[in-house]
């Protein structure tokens, strides 16, 4: 089932959205907010796929077309929002890019990081930075939606409970040229990472049906820059850890409660004809064919687009798509 959040309050407004992302209806008789169905998911997913499916078949009088610029993030807020970077060839990268070097542990224990999760922006809304000078960038990744996960859980774990409730995209911006910065102070990121935008509908990995296999989203994650495609990277190819092995990580030394997101990071191939998924990465890759960097990154009035297509070219979880701007005051 693929479930939303229209925009209500601080924390929206559940709906039910159809496979083809024209209807929803509301969930309002099982849950009001995104928040309630996972604190309470044994009761809720049930009825909420009781009801996908009397949408589905056309039978929900209650339906309405569905406007993915009347959501806000699935999760408009969120308890706990951590990212990884579990593609470790971008990390390398975009490491190089600054001067640093990449830690062999890298490649065996992974590398996450705990954002802002209490202003998450709509999938559609613009996105406000304060100046062009600090390094505009998207970061096209995958995420999930996790239940309880005790600590110290393992990933057999984390299989066989099914802790995984759903699964969306992301657009985590950077400010590239304030993070070297940040890190030089050895405390992590917090000025270079803004606010987080997620896609206008989560989906439950059972919806993906054979894309999601070994803790993964085996699809191309398609990023544009003003109607031109910037990248189409292989989400579940070169992904160094899976979904399972990350949630492991986080919950190594705490709990993870329910509604806990997980993102992978920024999604990287080997394979460089495939693109990239963020300008840093890029901008690398040029600097190694031994010339300057030359793709800018991002102005005022560029416009980001990212979204999955299935094998049937329908679009998965809608579209997140952005416009730059200057800060509202």
């Amino acid at each position: 089932m693929k479930l939303a959040s229209l925009k209500h309050g601080r924390d929206g407004r559940l709906v039910v959205v159809d496979t083809d992302l024209r209807h929803y209806v509301s969930a309002a008789g099982i849950a009001a907010t995104m928040q309630d169905a996972l604190d309470d998911w044994g009761r809720c997913a049930p009825r909420l796929h009781d009801l996908a499916t009397v949408l589905a078949a056309h039978q929900a009088k209650e339906a309405q077309p569905f406007d993915a610029s009347a959501c806000a993030s699935p999760l408009p807020r969120a308890y706990h929002w951590v990212d990884g970077s579990a593609y470790v060839n971008h990390v390398e990268l975009v490491r190089k890019a600054r001067g640093a070097e990449l830690p062999p542990s890298f490649w065996t224990d992974p590398l996450v990081y705990q954002g802002g999760s209490d202003d998450f922006l709509g999938p559609t809304d613009d996105a406000p930075f304060a100046s062009e000078e600090f390094g505009i960038d998207f970061e096209a990744e995958v995420a999930v939606i996790v239940g309880d996960v005790p600590m110290g859980s393992t990933v057999a774990d984390i299989q066989s409970r099914g802790d995984i409730r759903l699964v969306m995209l992301v657009n985590d911006w950077s400010l590239r040229n304030l993070i070297p910065g940040e890190l030089a102070k050895g405390f992590g990121f917090y000025q270079s990472k803004p606010a987080t935008t997620f896609s206008p509908v989560a989906v439950t990995p059972d919806e993906l049906g054979e894309a999601w296999h070994d803790g993964k989203l085996h699809l191309p994650l398609q990023s544009s820059i003003n109607g031109a495609v910037f990248g189409r990277p292989e989400a579940g190819v070169d992904m160094t850890f899976d979904f399972h092995q990350l949630i492991a990580h986080c919950a190594r030394t705490r709990t993870l409660r329910a509604g806990t997101i997980v993102g992978s990071g920024t999604v990287s191939n080997y394979d460089r004809s495939r693109g990239s998924a963020c300008i840093a990465e890029r901008r690398m890759l040029e600097q190694l064919e031994g010339g300057p960097a030359r793709t800018p990154f991002l102005a005022y009035g560029d416009r980001v687009r990212i979204e999955m297509l299935d094998g049937r070219g329908r679009n998965l979880f809608g579209a997140i798509e952005q416009r730059v701007i200057r800060p509202w005051r």
